[in-house]
């Protein structure tokens, strides 16, 4: 018996890959394959894509550009319908079409569409695209991309964004963040309360908490400091340590993220309270450090063309 595979967004399926300009491609490439232990995909003139063990065609790619920045969040689409169908909802919703649907030229290939949300992030869906055999669980080494966050001026418009035209669905919202789901994965997209719309940091799954905590260790010898973490998140219930990888983009190992589907009870901020002095579950780690919130508002998308 085949069971169907629990879609929270009818159009969907998962995020795939995170887009980044960074100042020295090779200098960045270096460190996520050799510290952070990706592998390279593909290249272009001024571009490196990079993979994890799992199917997707690359999670990261890197950019040549004068600043760090965010080009745009990669997210599959359900079905090649499906992007026609977010074409339409995208505008109903307040954002705009970027590019319509059509073929990819960059590696990976495929169908896409890519769209700014009401605040001008830009945001791509794909269809068809490449995938490699998916060797899945490798000790130490990131299966695939479990979640982004965003920083948000107004998280509830950009909330109803995400659910109006993505067919996003809440599974928590506490004091300072809205967890979103478009599949089992307790969230895919979570956006944070900020000053700013920008990126806080992208979380790369890991097969289990030794290779999070093993991670931990190399990004140490590596000379990067474990900025929070170890911890057990509240929402998500995913073990955690956070870096601030090169040029300021900070990065998650993470394990154990909680799997959902519609009988989860959505919390809200009365649910999920610590006692004084913790952070998460475990209450071991001292708080994010102030290096770490400082990198949590510095990397801005590239302005919607």
């Amino acid at each position: 018996m085949t069971t169907t595979p629990y879609a929270a967004s009818p159009h969907v399926a998962a995020l795939r890959s995170v887009a980044l300009t960074v100042p020295d491609v090779a200098m960045a490439e270096d460190f996520y394959t050799r510290v952070w232990h990706l592998d390279v995909a593909a290249r272009t003139e001024g571009a490196v894509y990079l993979c994890g063990t799992g199917a997707a065609h690359h999670l990261l790619s890197l950019h040549a550009g004068p600043v760090t920045a965010i080009r745009d969040v990669t997210f599959q689409a359900r079905s090649l319908a499906a992007l026609d169908t977010l074409a339409g909802t995208v505008v109903q919703a307040g954002g705009r079409v970027l590019a319509p649907v059509a073929a990819i030229t960059e590696p990976g290939g495929g169908m896409g569409l890519t769209v700014a949300d009401p605040d001008g992030r830009v945001l791509r869906f794909v269809h068809g695209d490449a995938v490699h055999a998916d060797a899945g669980e490798v000790p130490d080494r990131p299966i695939r991309l479990t979640h982004v966050v965003l920083n948000s001026r107004d998280v509830a418009s950009t909330q109803a964004f995400f659910e109006q035209a993505l067919g996003f669905k809440l599974s928590d919202r506490t004091r300072i963040m809205a967890f979103l789901r478009c599949g089992s994965d307790h969230h895919s997209v979570a956006l944070g309360d900020a000053d700013s719309d920008s990126l806080n940091h992208i979380a790369f799954l890991m097969p289990d908490l030794d290779s999070v905590m093993r991670g931990g260790g190399r990004m140490r010898d590596a000379g990067y400091a474990i900025e929070w973490g170890p911890g057990r998140h509240g929402p998500g219930n995913n073990g955690f340590n956070y870096f601030i990888g090169p040029y300021g983009v900070v990065i998650e190992y993470t394990a154990e993220v909680q799997q959902v589907d519609d009988s989860y009870p959505t919390g809200m901020p009365e649910n999920w309270t610590w006692p004084p002095g913790r952070v998460d579950q475990w209450g071991i780690s001292q708080p994010p450090s102030p290096a770490l919130k400082q990198a949590q508002r510095a990397v801005f998308f590239t302005p919607a063309g």
